[in-house]
């Protein structure tokens, strides 16, 4: 396939558009759309099945990494408030979840865990980081990296149609030597 326009450029462009989506009173997180979009080239490209499996498992895993704040926020001084304490207690629960969402994985619709693990990472980093229209919210935080993990492989579609590719032209049969060469 030949492009018309540079993958290289088309990305970029798409990319940069990213600015205008986080940028926005809703303050989405738009690196959320680079962490799926990546993950849809290392399943092998765009395609309607790995953006499925992408679209099941990245929510998947924020919804555990939510679980994980909702306990810590609701009980995370349940062994003290001593840092030492605390921290016995966060190792505890995500010793408990972690295992949850590794068992999960084997699910038939959850089997692709580093979704999961693109999820449960880009939930924290999106509610740990102060984005959505309402820091702090842990509902807030979901919705808003779920939707943003979720326009990834649309990116990745995107990035490659976006390109206009078309079949390589038919290369010319080359005169063999014992043919002769006409001249005009």
């Amino acid at each position: 396939m030949r492009e018309r326009l540079p993958h290289e450029i088309v990305a970029s462009v798409l990319a940069g558009l990213t600015a205008f989506i986080g940028g926005n009173a809703l303050h989405l997180p738009p690196w959320a759309i680079f962490i799926s979009w990546a993950g849809t080239f290392l399943l092998g490209g765009p395609s309607l099945a790995n953006a499925g499996k992408l679209w099941f498992a990245m929510p998947a895993g924020s919804t555990f990494a939510l679980v994980i704040v909702v306990i810590e926020n609701h009980a995370g001084g349940a062994f003290g408030d001593g840092q030492w304490a605390r921290n016995t207690f966060q190792a505890l629960v995500i010793l408990v979840v972690n295992s949850a969402l590794m068992y999960a994985g084997r699910l038939k619709a959850l089997a692709l865990i580093p979704g999961m693990f693109f999820g449960f990472a880009s939930y924290f980093a999106t509610y740990f980081g102060g984005f959505g229209h309402d820091p702090g919210n842990v509902w807030v935080a979901w919705l808003s990296v779920v939707a943003m993990n979720a326009l990834g492989p649309v990116f990745a579609y995107l990035s490659t149609k976006l390109t206009f590719a078309t079949a390589d032209a038919p290369r010319s049969p080359v005169a063999s030597e014992t043919e002769p060469v006409q001249q005009a």
